[in-house]
């Protein structure tokens, strides 16, 4: 046993023990012969920082994979980053930038050395943050979606799908970053509320009788309209259906044409179409029977105007920008008579009307998104998703919170083909090689393509790159070595990408920690620590990929269930006809205090670097388990951070007890036998507790599972098993004070061995109670270890001798057996009964030190039997002296507990008279207050009228102020 310090500090035994553990490839224990288990993380971008989200994230998954370690699992927590292609190609440009360089001043080839260089350099910044919030993951076989394997992957299934019909080229609109130059994903679109206008305009029949009346948002779209549409229920235009609009500015002769998407009672009734610009005239121009590559294009890359094919555009509008073009349109429009005023309520007339829309930015370049009609891969979403259904239907995959099944199968069963192609130099670029005669060649390699296309055909490859989701879409199973023959990844050394280096020297690590025995670690330090099973090796043929395909469970945010968690169920049922993952668990968002989202437009975004360097990562991972809720969104609470941490205070604190009085390391991970009933019960309580959070566990239920473990260490261990125990682990034989107190190291060591001498000539009902306090402290370190793993395996390690770290114990056994109704029954009486006292000397302004004499009425035998037992417990946690016969007159505190009464005459030690006099006074104001607070909430007009958050705590004032009333009339009454 070593001697604990006084103060717990993190920071020192979190950088200490994590080392260590990776060092010594603990994240990843040989285990022959075990069950796999595996985990994959959502690949953070290899641009990122660590955010509120990824701890909330990482938190959940490393729970899990620390519990299936401790379970004895073959357990792995494959880990990577994701190559980013948009914000590590906008990191290296500003970088160029600076520097008074652009990216078009370099060869592709060049460019993207540039890239291989910063992220071997700057790209492991949240790899060393996630190593700071404790998460053990496998990085001795650490993935990056550029990497040679990886790489392969993504090829090979590009290739596949092409070849079998579902990846093609075809004409659509995207969302267009006019910024970057680049379609983005749906993921990728902000969207703003803006203060802008509604222009309605006027369109003259081609033959001259009339207009036909539109509004618009976009005013400069009209250059390229191509329909006008009207409902077919729509009477007012029954005539016009079939006839046709000379377009303003352009001269364009455009049809009236039928379609659902007008509806007759918003505006005018009538819609402009520009198929070519806006998604959903895209579809009304396809039910029309406009062909894609016929639709009207008016802007270039950068959102300039652009000739049409047709050549309508005026010249004085081409080269500006859409923006500026604007202007001169509305400009022209109100000049021609084509603007029709909008009259506001005073009767003044303006151009437009002021509207507020919801605008689609860039979330990386900050530009408003235009919706762009490009040739684009893309990929028949819609055939891939049906096994997708199907799986989660049958249950081969659950859903969890089941909630969420509903928007996954909408959204499924709707879905849109998915485009994978992006404008941009870095990332995997597309295997597909242009023939000067339009022919398209698809291979892995150039030389397949060209052996495809024949010798002499020139061929130039497409300069696009894939949308980085299409690569993490195969992130089940790409990581652990698919397509090889082998399922293990590229382990340190092995080779590298394109542009990538390696020194082929591994990272320098620091020496084993010694043991709690003094001796190293038993693993030795391997080169690559807990590198997975080859198929060749003694694990292979447990099932796909060494059986560590499918996935146990994926977590991850709600928000990417579309745009990750659906794709890998996609594309892992096609390549390797089986579900990714048994289970997919989302979580909700870390909201701030105010439950607004979080953003740092707004300036509420929470750091968890911060928090983790002022409270400790314990506490912060603690808050996160205990806060999430299936379904809900979590409030940062800062204070509930504090708390945390102050319940790991609580435990090294009693720890130090035990120290203290002789407790340490459990020699056997069964229970000690026991006679006393204060020791059955903490048995019985651990082994509840247990069960407890086994089934929280099973169901995923991290908030119930947090709160399992601390309501026992905290109430049950702490505040009440330890202050029971004092009396027969401190009787004969008094603690000495300076082991308490903390004092030099060596001087401790003699005292707490001179301590434990003296105490080995203790009864058996001491040693009994050291062995059960040992036992119970450590299966609370076991349980408690997977949400806070630094404190329990530094406690672990300071107990006493062991054979091997926390992070590779055993998790305990719920052995219902060790249940002892009897015991419980009696430690839950006397629980009871303390609580009273002591809740009703404080009611009564009794002085702490005050000894009060304990009086029975109406006992049964089984009661006065348990007085004679916990006689000594009473004594000392109530600060109550049995007395015999009857309580004497006068004014005494009476309180009820099952079937006995039980009095304590106080009249000697507080004034009565005064004592009632202030507790009628404090009952009035608690009334007075609650009334009030009552009327305010039964005024309709305070509950519909006053904000949400002034209504939720006037009721909690209620609440608070009627419970405050009722207990001191309570106490009141006990006088007597």
């Amino acid at each position: 046993m070593t001697e604990l310090p006084k103060t717990f500090d993190p920071a020192e035994i979190e950088s200490r023990w994590y080392a260590h553990w990776e060092s010594t490839g603990l994240f990843a224990p040989e285990r022959p012969g075990a069950d796999p288990w595996t985990l994959v993380n959502p690949p953070p971008n290899v641009t990122g920082s660590l955010h509120i989200g990824h701890a909330l994230d990482n938190t959940l998954q490393d729970i899990l994979v620390r519990h299936a370690r401790l379970k004895g699992k073959d357990a792995r927590w494959v880990v990577g980053t994701d190559h980013a292609g948009i914000a590590t190609q906008m990191v290296v440009e500003r970088q160029l930038n600076a520097r008074q360089q652009k990216r078009t001043d370099f060869t592709r080839e060049e460019f993207v050395a540039k890239v291989w260089e910063w992220k071997e350099e700057s790209g492991g910044e949240i790899t060393q943050q996630l190593r700071r919030l404790g998460c053990s993951m496998d990085w001795a076989n650490e993935r990056f979606t550029m990497d040679e394997g990886f790489s392969k992957a993504v090829l090979k299934v590009f290739v596949e799908l092409h070849k079998q019909g579902l990846i093609y080229r075809d004409k659509r609109l995207v969302n267009w970053d006019p910024g970057l130059g680049t379609a983005i994903s749906d993921l990728e679109v902000e969207t703003r509320e803006i203060k802008g206008s509604f222009w309605h305009l006027r369109y003259p029949l081609e033959d001259g009788s009339g207009f036909i009346q539109v509004a618009t948002t976009r005013p400069e779209t009209m250059l390229a309209d191509m329909a006008v549409a009207v409902n077919a229920s729509d009477e007012r235009y029954a005539a016009l259906v079939g006839k046709r609009v000379r377009l303003p500015i352009t001269g364009r002769l455009i049809p009236i044409i039928t379609d659902d998407h007008a509806d007759p009672e918003l505006g005018s009734g009538a819609v402009k179409i520009t198929p070519g610009h806006d998604f959903n005239d895209f579809e009304v121009g396809r039910r029309a029977g406009i062909e894609a590559r016929d639709m009207l294009n008016m802007l270039d890359a950068k959102a300039m105007i652009c000739q049409t094919s047709d050549g309508l555009i005026p010249a004085e509008l081409l080269g500006l920008d859409r923006f500026e073009a604007r202007k001169a349109i509305v400009q022209r429009l109100k000049d021609e008579g084509f603007l029709v005023a909008w009259v506001d309520k005073e009767g003044a007339e303006h151009d437009a009307e002021p509207r507020t829309i919801q605008t689609p930015y860039g979330d990386r370049s900050g530009v408003v998104i235009e919706p762009w009609l490009t040739d684009q891969w893309y990929v028949d979403a819609a055939t891939l998703a049906k096994p997708a259904i199907e799986a989660v239907r049958s249950g081969a995959t659950k859903i969890v919170p089941k909630s969420w099944e509903k928007t996954y199968f909408n959204w499924m069963e709707n879905i849109q083909p998915w485009c994978v192609s992006r404008q941009l130099w870095w990332g995997h670029r597309i295997p597909a090689w242009f023939a000067e005669d339009g022919s398209i060649y698809v291979a892995e390699s150039q030389a397949d393509a060209q052996a495809q296309a024949g010798e002499g055909v020139a061929l130039v490859q497409d300069p696009d790159v894939l949308d980085t989701w299409f690569s993490s879409a195969l992130w089940p199973f790409a990581t652990l070595g698919w397509p090889d023959s082998s399922p293990s990844p590229r382990l340190r050394g092995e080779g590298r990408g394109e542009g990538e280096s390696f020194s082929g020297e591994s990272p320098a690590e620091p020496a084993p920690l010694p043991t709690s025995s003094g001796s190293t670690s038993p693993r030795d330090v391997e080169a690559v620590p807990g590198a997975q099973p080859t198929l060749n090796s003694p694990q292979a043929g447990r099932g796909l990929l060494g059986g560590r395909y499918p996935n146990d469970v994926l977590i991850s945010g709600f928000d990417i269930l579309f745009f990750w968690d659906a794709r890998m169920m996609m594309q892992g049922l096609h390549f390797m006809k089986e579900v990714p993952f048994k289970t997919l668990y989302l979580h909700g968002l870390v909201r701030a205090a105010d439950g607004q989202k979080m953003s740092k437009s707004k300036g509420n975004v929470v750091n968890p670097l911060g928090l983790i360097d002022k409270y400790g990562a314990d506490a912060l991972r603690f808050f996160m388990a205990a806060m999430e809720s299936q379904g809900r969104d979590i409030k940062m609470d800062e204070r509930r951070i504090e708390g945390y941490r102050n319940f790991a205070t609580k435990l090294w604190n009693a720890a130090r007890f035990c120290q203290s009085n002789g407790i340490g390391a459990s020699a056997t991970p069964e229970a000690p036998s026991a006679e006393l009933a204060v020791n059955r019960w903490i048995i019985a309580e651990t082994i509840a507790m247990v069960q407890a959070l086994d089934l929280a566990l099973a169901d995923l239920r991290f908030d119930e599972a947090a709160n399992t473990i601390y309501q026992f260490t905290w109430s049950r261990f702490c505040d009440w098993y330890l202050e029971l125990i004092k009396p027969v682990i401190q009787g004969p034989t008094p603690v000495r004070p300076e082991l308490v107190e903390g004092q030099a190291s060596a001087d401790a060591e003699a005292a707490l061995r001179q301590a434990q001498g003296e105490r080995s000539e203790d009864g058996p009902e001491a040693q009994e109670t050291r062995a059960v306090a040992g036992w119970v402290l450590d299966q609370i370190l076991v349980t408690l270890h997977p949400f806070m793993p630094f404190i329990t395996e530094e406690l672990w390690s300071k107990m006493g001798p062991r054979d091997h770290e926390l992070i590779v114990a055993h998790w305990p056994m719920a052995d219902a057996r060790a249940l002892d109704p009897e015991a419980a029954k009696e430690i839950d009486w006397l629980i009871r009964l303390v609580s009273e006292i002591r809740a009703a000397r404080t009611e009564l302004n009794v002085p702490p030190g005050a000894r009060l004499p304990l009086h029975i009425r109406d006992g049964s035998a089984e009661t006065s039997a348990r007085l004679v037992r916990q006689a000594a417990a009473l004594g000392r946690l109530a600060r109550v002296d049995q007395a015999s016969g009857e309580a004497p007159e006068g004014g005494a505190l009476q309180l009820v507990v099952d079937e006995a009464t039980f009095v304590l005459p106080i009249g000697g030690v507080i004034d009565l008279d005064a004592e009632r006099t202030r507790l009628t006074k404090a009952i009035a104001a608690a009334e007075k207050e609650r009334d009030g607070l009552a009327g305010r909430l039964n005024n309709p007009s305070f509950v519909e009228r006053a904000k949400p958050e002034a209504v939720e705590k006037a009721r909690a004032d209620h609440a608070e102020k009627a419970a405050e009333a009722e207990r001191l009339a309570a106490a009141l009454a006990r006088l007597g």
